[in-house]
């Protein structure tokens, strides 16, 4: 057995011996309420940073808390060397908002062990991902194995609201997080038995919509029938932004959108799918989207527009018979490859100017936009990744399109000129967003195992 051999023996070894500690330690990290959407939770997001200031210190790296406009940024890396690649890891520790708490079935910030996951807002995303990796260098800083990259850790405390303070330190940190690459894993795989590379990301544009009819209220007695209901105008001119096909109806919307190539469909139909399941999994009865694709394809490599919120007139108990005076909703578009959030947002607003009636004014707000992400699946990189999560997982990995959104990783292109590769430890049914979030600890175990033999592989490819 060679020399390098017994070394990642060695690394991989420490990994099984301590598996215990680590899902001990990774409860501790659980506790802290870190939601950053809620201000009452400032506090909680500070000592969050400092506890994992001192974890870093303690598995061997320099690690500081840095300040910004909004919650800190954690750094923690490893000696700088002349001649060694440079790679950066992203994680972040805030949360989403734990509610509605009543449909927790443990409280969502005391963390409980239950076949085989532990579950707590926070579990997968992010802090069990990012955890994974943190404790691959660790096996290597304790048992003295030399890593073959240097490592950057940038952990932060918004990307639950926007990442705006992260995209500010990476302008002023640019040269000192000068990097060959990003690794993230804050994206999902379709089952352990397909571990997966995720290499391209849906942006998306939001959009809110609001028609205004009268001064006020009207009775609908008196008035009814004299006045354009708003409710009822904006119910029509939403009902005109999808056909019965499933096809977005605004004009010019796909005409930028770059068609899914025979090789990309092939791909897909790898992944694992079941129609019953996926329906009983959602909850629904039926299932609806574009026709001519699949619904992997249509969740995740086509693009979409939704109505998130609705709101007009009286809301509470009983019935108040009126003509509201005002009607709204919330929209966004999921993009992919090839179309722009700018041009997407003023072709939806240009087709809602033409269809709605002089009955009534209409209001429209720009919201949060980010691009689409697509990195190519067969460079050496990515093949270096696909290595290490075949031998960690044990099963032929997948490459696959995420439908969510990763805005800070248009920003790593931008402002570091990099790209980033997306290996995912979340399940499907780990509740992201939801209550009962949990974290599949086989999954922290054998990513921690696919990071540590990540690094030998990427370094060597990164070096040709």
């Amino acid at each position: 057995m060679c020399v390098q051999s017994l070394r990642m023996d060695a690394v991989l070894n420490y990994l099984r011996t301590h598996r215990q500690r680590f899902v001990e330690e990774l409860c501790a990290y659980l506790r802290f309420p870190s939601v950053s959407a809620q201000t009452a939770h400032t506090r909680d997001l500070r000592a969050c940073a400092d506890w994992l200031v001192e974890h870093c210190k303690s598995i061997g790296l320099k690690a500081k808390r840095h300040a910004t406009s909004g919650h800190p940024v954690v750094t923690a890396s490893t000696p700088r060397r002349k001649g060694y690649p440079h790679c950066l890891v992203y994680g972040h520790y805030d949360v989403q908002p734990p509610e509605p708490l009543d449909q927790w079935q443990t409280p969502p910030f005391e963390p409980v062990i239950r076949k085989g996951a532990v579950y707590a807002r926070g579990a997968t995303d992010n802090k069990g991902q990012h955890f994974a990796h943190l404790k691959a260098v660790e096996a290597y800083r304790k048992t003295g194995v030399e890593l073959p990259c240097d490592l950057t850790f940038v952990i932060e405390g918004e990307e639950e609201v926007g990442s705006e303070a992260l995209t500010e330190f990476l302008k002023k940190q640019r040269r000192r997080l000068a990097c060959d690459v990003v690794v993230i894993s804050d994206t999902g795989m379709p089952s352990k038995k397909h571990p997966a590379l995720t290499y391209a990301l849906r942006g998306v544009v939001a959009l809110e919509v609001a028609v205004r009819g009268p001064k006020a209220d009207l009775h609908s007695g008196i008035y009814g029938g004299s006045v354009d209901n708003p409710a009822l105008v904006l119910a029509q001119m939403l009902a005109q932004l999808r056909d019965k096909r499933g096809r977005i109806a605004v004009p010019g919307f796909y005409d930028d959108v770059e068609p899914l190539s025979a090789h990309e469909r092939r791909q897909f139909k790898r992944l694992p799918y079941n129609e019953t399941a996926y329906k009983r999994l959602l909850g629904v009865t039926a299932l609806f989207g574009e026709k001519g694709f699949t619904p992997i394809e249509q969740r995740s490599a086509r693009p979409t527009l939704e109505i998130n919120g609705l709101t007009s007139g009286y809301q509470g108990e009983g019935s108040k018979t009126i003509v509201p005076a005002e009607a709204s909703a919330k929209i966004t578009c999921r993009l992919v490859p090839g179309q722009s959030p700018r041009k997407v947002v003023r072709l939806l607003k240009q087709h809602l100017k033409s269809i709605c009636p002089p009955t009534v004014r209409l209001r429209l707000e720009e919201g949060h936009g980010a691009d689409p992400y697509l990195v190519s699946p067969t460079s050496p990189p990515a093949q270096a990744a696909l290595s290490a999560l075949r031998e960690a997982f044990g099963h032929e990995p997948v490459i696959l399109r995420e439908g969510g959104s990763i805005p800070i990783v248009n920003e790593f292109k931008k402002i570091l000129g990099i790209d980033s590769l997306l290996l995912g430890l979340a399940l499907p049914d780990d509740n992201l967003h939801s209550p009962n979030e949990k974290f599949d600890l086989d999954c922290l175990a054998r990513g921690s195992a696919m990071s540590a033999l990540l690094w030998p592989r990427l370094a060597m490819a990164l070096r040709y």
